[in-house]
């Protein structure tokens, strides 16, 4: 699927983050920055070891990154010249804060890209894997978050959301869907 959201180019397609031509791909890293399983892992073992050297370089300068947070690192052997790493929110039962910790992974990684100049980015579903965010929930809140950033900020020509199967394409679709079809 893809639609213009202002003059921003916005995809949603079934495919391999580690593989994206986006300026940026957003990792949905743990707070330690050292890697895991997952897209975490993936982009770690695609990139190469230039990512995990700055990750702790990160580390020692300021102990991790929270929940809702991001950070930005090279993108060693990867097509995308840097990976923003965020940390999404794991799944509690939903009275935790988690849809505002995983609106903030998602602004703040947007945020940072706008910082650093950064036009185009590949997002992956953020807490949906391991950390057992429901994909409908998680793909609403994604899908709004960055829908309204980029209408308020211009700054963007491309956002991309690569999802790893079918099911995470279809719930995403299915968000997007119900979105524009109720506002």
């Amino acid at each position: 699927m893809e639609t213009l959201v202002g003059k921003t180019l916005l995809k949603i397609i079934k495919g391999d983050i580690t593989v994206q031509n986006t300026e940026a791909v957003v990792n949905a890293a743990n707070s330690g920055l050292l890697g895991g399983g997952g897209v975490d892992g993936a982009i770690h073992r695609a990139g190469g070891p230039a990512i995990l050297e700055e990750c702790i370089k990160i580390r020692s300068s300021q102990g991790g990154c929270p929940t809702g947070q991001a950070v930005l690192t090279g993108g060693g052997n990867l097509k995308a010249r840097y990976v923003i790493h965020t940390v999404g929110p794991i799944w509690h039962g939903g009275n935790n804060n988690e849809d505002e910790l995983l609106r903030d992974a998602y602004l703040n990684s947007l945020t940072l890209a706008k910082k650093h100049g950064i036009r185009s980015v590949s997002f992956p579903s953020i807490s949906t894997g391991a950390y057992r965010f429901p994909v409908g929930r998680a793909a609403g809140i994604a899908l709004r978050t960055v829908r309204d950033f980029i209408n308020m900020d211009k700054n963007f020509e491309e956002i991309r959301f690569i999802l790893y199967t079918e099911q995470l394409l279809k719930e995403f679709e299915l968000a997007w869907n119900k979105m524009e079809h109720d506002e």
